[in-house]
């Protein structure tokens, strides 16, 4: 059983999920994309595609700097400087989001955008070091357990987040919130300032959530014998990441766990950030309805992450993440197939609520198959990865997963443009899953590091 100390040390890791958790939560998905998409951008398809294409670059950013970041926590050393400056763009991003106003002049659009694109670089750089943890919190078994909970803490604070928000601040068309009432805070719900609080609300959270991280988890990995001079940590690191990548294809496992991952969570990542978009655009929901729908796929997604964690431990993560990968190819299916008229391609009334229910469903889906997804895959990882150099594996995870970030939003972006409808846009999705889980099946379950 954990003492003390370890207890705290989990608990301080999981509560850095806790934590980062609203900025997908209120920001990416629920609440300000679609508010972006519909108020702030011209109309809702000129939104989703420029919210796709800052996402596109935002990612393609993340890509260059993560082999980088992966060096450098390989390398040694405090990881507690990189992660306090990237705390600091992501709360600068998240804090500026409040001058998102309605109607914005398309010359500041961008502007916006960008704001947006340094939030979302500081907190997936961010990932990049606390991720590394997760072998020197738990071993064996334990580690699928504790990964699951993770993701489940992390649910469960985008849910109390998102509540507090839709029952406190953002306002639906009549200038209500959730409650019923006016804004807090002598917000002017005219201006939409309820719900653009949302951005410094994000900060905020993070600000006090994210101490019990750097107060129980130790600043510095353990240090290696003979490292030199800190100026040198850099070129070490890339050294050592170039000699990684020369060897992937003589370890055929760890190259296609790494290229399936890159595109499954490309495509997760995409799910998340359009649902909100699609259920503003296609069936014409509120804010309030949109974060309605954000706490069932939540509240669903925590469940599922903890149970996910004990099917990792008992069945290992290869056949978690297959089943994960086939729920949200049957989930976009199912979302490519529904519209205001129609559910599944059968058409119904104009009054009809099942096109409502049926995404409701899929969004509980979501929640459920995402975190169960992510979770496994940090897990397989750890089962791929040379015991040794754990720390530079998960650099590599950090690269792999985003060297195609840009993918999924550009596709969606390019689809949405070409065609003019946010149903279609979603297509790109389901190849990324489906080629995803081709390569997972090359994937062994131990991977290499235990053949003879």
């Amino acid at each position: 059983m954990a003492g003390g100390a370890e207890r705290r040390r989990r608990w301080g890791w999981y509560l850095f999920d806790w934590a980062n958790q609203p900025y997908h939560t209120l920001l990416l998905t629920f609440v300000f994309a679609p508010y972006f998409a519909t108020a702030v951008a011209p109309d809702p398809v000129t939104g989703q595609a420029q919210w796709g294409t800052m996402l596109a670059l935002a990612g393609a950013a993340i890509a260059l700097l993560a082999p980088v970041l992966g060096a450098v926590a390989d390398a040694g050393g405090s990881r507690r400087p990189w992660l306090v400056a990237f705390s600091v763009l992501y709360m600068a991003g998240a804090g500026a989001l409040w001058w998102a106003a309605p109607g914005l002049s398309p010359t500041a659009v961008p502007a916006v955008l960008l704001a947006f694109a340094v939030g979302m670089v500081g907190l997936d750089c961010g990932i990049v070091f606390t991720n590394a943890y997760l072998p020197e919190i738990a071993r064996g078994r334990a580690i699928g357990q504790v990964s699951g909970t993770g993701w489940a803490v992390g649910y469960a604070g985008g849910v109390v987040a998102l509540a507090l928000v839709l029952a406190l601040f953002a306002e639906d068309a009549s200038g209500r919130t959730l409650l019923g009432t006016a804004p807090a805070l002598g917000l002017d719900p005219a201006a939409r300032e309820g719900t653009r609080f949302v951005g410094p609300f994000t900060a905020l959270w993070y600000l006090v959530f994210a101490i019990p991280f750097f107060l129980w988890v130790p600043a510095a990995a353990p240090a290696r014998p003979g490292r030199g001079a800190r100026r040198g940590r850099v070129g070490r690191g890339l050294a050592g990441l170039a000699a990684t990548l020369r060897t992937l294809p003589r370890r055929p496992s760890l190259a296609a766990y790494l290229a399936g991952s890159m595109l499954w969570r490309d495509a997760l990542n995409g799910v998340f950030a359009f649902g909100g978009l699609y259920a503003g655009g296609v069936l014409g929901w509120s804010v309030v309805a949109i974060g309605i729908f954000g706490i069932v796929a939540a509240v669903v997604g925590a469940a599922a992450a903890w149970a996910g964690g004990h099917a990792d431990a008992r069945l290992g993560p290869k056949p978690v993440i297959a089943a994960a990968i086939l729920a949200l190819v049957a989930v976009c299916l199912v979302v490519l197939t529904t519209a205001r008229d129609r559910v599944l391609m059968v058409p119904v009334g104009p009054a009809s609520i099942l096109p409502d229910v049926a995404f409701y469903l899929c969004g509980a889906a979501i929640g459920a198959a995402g975190g169960i997804l992510q979770a496994a895959s940090r897990t397989m990882m750890v089962r791929q990865a040379d015991p040794g150099r754990m720390t530079e594996a998960f650099g590599l995870y950090a690269l792999s997963g985003k060297a195609t970030a840009f993918l999924a939003p550009a596709l969606v972006a390019l689809v949405t443009a070409a065609t003019g409808d946010q149903r279609l846009g979603v297509a790109p999705l389901i190849l990324l899953f489906l080629a995803g889980l081709v390569l997972l099946s090359f994937v062994r379950p131990e991977g290499e590091r235990r053949e003879p």
